[in-house]
This record gives C-alpha cells, sequence and structure tokens, in this order.
C-alpha cells in the first residue's frame, strides 16, 4: 500500500453494496477536525449521531479532548486495539511513525472496510490478500503480538483492520457448503459475513469454545444473540470463535453506532452506569422492548461474569428509514473487567452487584418484570456446564468458570 497524509476525506453512507449517499466533508486544518453535511443529505433528515452530530448546515468543529477531535460516529469506523497495532507496525515499516498518523490518514486506511454503513474517500489502496486457512492467519497475528518479524501485515489489515477490539480478528464470507472466502470488500451472492477471533497472548487456550458456550448460554437466557460457532477446531485446535456480523445482511450494509461513539466517551470511561444505558436506549428507540432487552443484558453480564461491559462493547443500529434498536450482543465471555470490576457500574455498584442492584436499577426506569428476566437469565446461567459441554470446554476451564458464577453475588 501506499500511505500518504489526507487532509480531506468524502463521507459517504453506503445502505446497499455499491449504492452510495454523500454524508459531508472532514478536512484537517490547523490541527483541528472539521465537518460539514452535504446540503442534499440535510433534506434526507436522516441522524447518523443524533446526539453529538446533529443535522445542521454549520460547520462542526471537533473537540480535542475526546478523540483527538473526531467526532465519534466517525470514531466508530476506526480499529482499537489489535487494528491500530497493525496500522501502526504497517506505518513504521513503510517510514511513518504512528504518532504522525492523523485520524483522517486512519478513515483513509479503513475506507469501504468500514464495519457499519459509513466509508470514506480517498481510500488507500490494499492488495486483495491471497489465504488458504484460517491457521495460516492465526500463525501470522501471533507472530505480531510476539513482536516477532515474518508476518504480511497489509493482508492482515485488508482482512480484519477494522473492527474494534483488543484481540486479533478477521472477517470473512461464509458459504452455505462452508466454503471460506475472506476479506469484506464486498459480500458475494450466496454468502454470509462473519467476524473470527484468534486468542490473544495470555488468554486461555480454550477462549473460543468458552465464548461460544456464553453464546449459547445468552441465547438460552432471552439475549438477542447473532449466530455463532467454532471454525477450523482439529484434534489439536479447539478451533476458533466465529460471530456472524449484524452490520452485514446479503448486499445491504447497516449502520452501527457504539454506545461510547454516541456519547462521545473515551474507551473504558468508567462513570457510566447500566441506567445511562437504558436511558439513552429509550431516548434513541423510543421502543420499551428495546430497553428490556437491555436490561437482560444488565443481568446476563453481572451474573455471568462479564464485567468488560465498556461503551464500545455496546451499539445501535440504524434503518434506511432512521429507525434504531440495539445491535445483537457481542463480546460476551468470562471476563473479569479492570481491577476486578464492571466497567459500567449497576445502579452504583461495580465490585459486587447483585440482584437487589439490578432490581433497583429497573426501578430507576420503571421498567415492569424485572424480576421475571432476572429469574430467567439465574436460570439459564445455572445450565452453564451444559452449554460448555456442547461448545467444547475442556472441564478444567469449565470447572473453573463454574465456580465463580456459583460464587457471584446473587
Amino acid at each position: 500500500m501506499k500511505l500518504e497524509h489526507v487532509e480531506q476525506l468524502a463521507v459517504f453512507y453506503e445502505p446497499e453494496q455499491g449504492r452510495r449517499i454523500k454524508v459531508g466533508r472532514l478536512a484537517l486544518k490547523r490541527r483541528q477536525i472539521l465537518f460539514a453535511y452535504e446540503a442534499a443529505f440535510l433534506g434526507s433528515k436522516l441522524e447518523l449521531s443524533p446526539f453529538h452530530l446533529r443535522l445542521t448546515p454549520d460547520v462542526v468543529v471537533g473537540q480535542p479532548a475526546v478523540f483527538d477531535g473526531l467526532m465519534g460516529v466517525f470514531e466508530d469506523s476506526l480499529p482499537d486495539g489489535w487494528g491500530r497495532l497493525l496500522i501502526d507496525r504497517r506505518a513504521a515499516e513503510l517510514g511513518f511513525s504512528g504518532v504522525s498518523l492523523t485520524a483522517l490518514d486512519r478513515l483513509a486506511l479503513v475506507g469501504s472496510r468500514s464495519m457499519g454503513a459509513l466509508a470514506y474517500e480517498p481510500e488507500t489502496a490494499l492488495d486483495e490478500p491471497a489465504i488458504t486457512r484460517l491457521s495460516e492467519l492465526a500463525r501470522e497475528a501471533d507472530l505480531v503480538l510476539r513482536g516477532a518479524s515474518g508476518a504480511d501485515l497489509e493482508r492482515l489489515i485488508a482482512v480484519g483492520g477494522s473492527p474494534q477490539g483488543a484481540r486479533p480478528k478477521v472477517l470473512v464470507q461464509l458459504a452455505p457448503d462452508g466454503d471460506v472466502h475472506f476479506g469484506a470488500m464486498r459480500i458475494q451472492p450466496g454468502f454470509t459475513a462473519w467476524l473470527v477471533k484468534f486468542p490473544a497472548r495470555g488468554d486461555d487456550p480454550h477462549s473460543a469454545p468458552l465464548e461460544h458456550a456464553y453464546a449459547l448460554m445468552a441465547k438460552a437466557a432471552g439475549l438477542d444473540v447473532p449466530r455463532t460457532q467454532l471454525l477450523g477446531a482439529t484434534t489439536r485446535s479447539p478451533g476458533y470463535f466465529a460471530i456472524e456480523r449484524f452490520d452485514r445482511a446479503g448486499a445491504t450494509r447497516i449502520h452501527a453506532h457504539t454506545l461510547g461513539g454516541l456519547l462521545h466517551l473515551p474507551h473504558g470511561y468508567p462513570g457510566l452506569d447500566y441506567a445511562d444505558l437504558l436511558k439513552v436506549t429509550r431516548d434513541l428507540t423510543r421502543n420499551q422492548a428495546a430497553v428490556t432487552e437491555m436490561f437482560r443484558r444488565a443481568c446476563f453480564n453481572v451474573f455471568a461474569h462479564n464485567r468488560d461491559d465498556h461503551s464500545r462493547n455496546i451499539a445501535f443500529l440504524m434503518d434506511e428509514a432512521g429507525t434504531w434498536k440495539p445491535s445483537p450482543a457481542y463480546d460476551l465471555t468470562f471476563a473479569p473487567g479492570p481491577g476486578g470490576e464492571h466497567t459500567m457500574v449497576v445502579a452504583g455498584e461495580g465490585r459486587a452487584p447483585g440482584g437487589e442492584h439490578l432490581t433497583a436499577l429497573a426501578a430507576q426506569v420503571d421498567l415492569k418484570h424485572s424480576a421475571r428476566i432476572i429469574g430467567e437469565v439465574r436460570a439459564a446461567i445455572g445450565r452453564f456446564k451444559a452449554f460448555a459441554d456442547e461448545a467444547g470446554v475442556p472441564a478444567r476451564l469449565a470447572k473453573q468458570t463454574a465456580q465463580v458464577l456459583a460464587q457471584a453475588k446473587r
């Protein structure tokens, strides 16, 4: 790829592959990021970010204290963790310092590979990667994590440099007969889009089956969860966790916005309460069922010991008519959280929230039937060992996890 600094970017909304609507233009001027909507897009009445980037004919100036001046809806297009590491390493190979890359430079690298339905031009060109199997990419990802040489960084960027999160991941397309197509520039007819995770340094070797077990458990608890599966499992390898993408449906691209991007909150912001999430959900969706769904997720995260519940692990989807709803749940697994606490507190409690805190949370937003929801989620988590067996979690890891779940404050 040829890496160059970018001073301006055109932003497009692409609700369907190949059909783009120009949203506006981003510009970098005197170290400030500016954005202006296209007049025609203002007439569409589509609010892509209704809290902090409302439709206005005025030029919007970014706030340097948050996202280095980038607006939250565009920040959501950028990778963090793994993807940022890949870009910085590749930039160094090309003679650029990672700190010299601006947000616009990084958006140009994302281009049309963004999660969701936004795309950016000009786009930094990347070669279509030639790949034979997932294990090949997993080995290259491990080289990067160990700081070793030999990985094809540009190939890793092309197939998995746009999603957020710390773990290595790649985007694939799966055919009904099991054929795998790597990359996600354009979803092929008959294929479905999936995201595949590889273990990070320090992960349990069986983190993939464990996350799959959690997805099965979450579905049994009544949560809206995408399809999940294990790919590449052999007698020597537990395989890789795969989750169907909710921002793609055939040729349709669906606009996605994280809670953090929506509220302009930095990653890992510690002052967020689940009550804030429920109120935002009500304001954004105007749908009580959506509020109930988010409450159910709070219950699951509490009882399943998923404490990595930061604001980028929760998202909302907008259709072409401008209607918002919660995205399906994702990044559900056993996680101790920062300092052993929940990133997002429950009725003010982060260390050891339990049923009484969830009941208080429901009361804050006048949510009905909270006791029934709490009971349903508890019942599903009480069956963890069955889901662990179904997902192929080894007995050692299943026992360790079950012991912590049993000790959780009820």
